[in-house]
């Protein structure tokens, strides 16, 4: 099973977990904004763009889920954007600055603070539909927010989504996921807390982890220091245990990615883990979505910014990327 083997590979060549705890700094620059959120508890959001007022549609950045997610993933593309158009970055629950508690973490949860952080965006710009653009597995809760208030979002950019994979679409019970109770119980019993998540986030570790994503060893140095710093804070092992366990991962997401009406671009790349994407010809043929592939791991904002954002902006201009 994929998801059981991503443990087994991640504890390769693995010892102790470090002890002491550094402060976890910003993952990007700007204004901290705290949502409380109720549903999803506590969230951080961080915000920027330029000083002047403009007419730019503001811009929603959501990172990746994994054992070391943090909205870092994003900051090239928060960077970026900021001198043009007002841009927000969240840190999903469960991950970087935002509440990290013991509790269910499931595809509603992270929607739920997805649909908070555009609320208040829209609330700061008179009311103003956002464009957002998601990550890998966060590519399943944004289409679930824009599936579920369509009228919240302009446009959607999903960067390596999950949900294309293999042959079978996914078209369960609304709300279903694909976790294995099973595997939940085992990573649940004390072994997880005192020994598995501490090998999964040694230095070494995390950096052989982004090395598979990257395709290469030629990996971003500043995102693997602040995925050490990340992994190391207090209850950082919860979401994760969810995150492996398939509780994140959505039975029903082909029917949100069939419902969504919106201009969709669904961009990545070809080297490392992450290339399976024969489920784009699902969607070829849709007049509101469009594609682009890039000669890089599954973080192409990274490797090739100026390849990447030239695309991404002539999407958000309404233009083929």
């Amino acid at each position: 099973m994929r998801i059981l083997s991503i443990v087994v590979l991640f504890c390769v060549g693995c010892a102790g977990a470090p002890q002491v705890k550094p402060v976890l700094p910003q993952p990007v620059d700007g204004t901290a904004i705290t949502l409380d959120t109720g549903s999803a508890g506590r969230v951080a959001m961080f915000a920027s763009g330029p000083e002047s007022p403009t007419d730019a549609r503001p811009l929603l950045l959501i990172h990746s889920v994994n054992a070391a997610g943090s909205a870092y993933e994003v900051k090239p593309l928060y960077e970026h954007a900021k001198a043009t158009r007002p841009v927000y970055a969240i840190d999903l629950p469960g991950f970087g600055l935002s509440e990290r508690s013991d509790r269910v973490y499931t595809p509603r949860l992270m929607t739920d603070a997805v649909l908070a952080a555009v609320a208040e965006i829209r609330k700061r710009h008179q009311g103003l539909s956002v464009n957002a653009l998601a990550l890998s597995l966060s590519s399943e809760f944004l289409a679930r927010a824009a599936f579920e208030q369509p009228d919240a979002f302009a446009r959607l950019a999903l960067v390596s989504p999950t949900g294309f994979s293999g042959r079978k679409q996914r078209h369960g019970a609304p709300g279903s996921t694909r976790g294995q109770a099973w595997l939940y119980s085992t990573l649940s019993w004390s072994v997880w807390d005192d020994g598995i998540y501490g090998l999964l986030t040694r230095p070494g570790t995390i950096r052989y982890f982004l090395e598979r994503t990257w395709g290469s060893k030629s990996i971003d140095e500043g995102l693997w220091a602040y995925d050490v710093i990340t992994t190391q804070q207090d209850g950082a092992k919860f979401a994760p245990l969810h995150f492996v366990s398939a509780n994140l991962f959505a039975a029903d997401i082909n029917t949100l990615y069939d419902g969504l009406k919106m201009p969709v671009w669904m961009s990545h790349g070809v080297r490392g883990d992450f290339v399976d994407y024969r489920g784009k010809a699902w969607y070829a043929d849709r007049p509101n979505w469009a594609f682009s592939q890039f000669p890089t791991g599954a973080l192409p904002h990274f490797e090739v910014p100026r390849e990447f954002f030239a695309a991404f902006d002539r999407f958000l201009a309404g233009e083929q990327p």
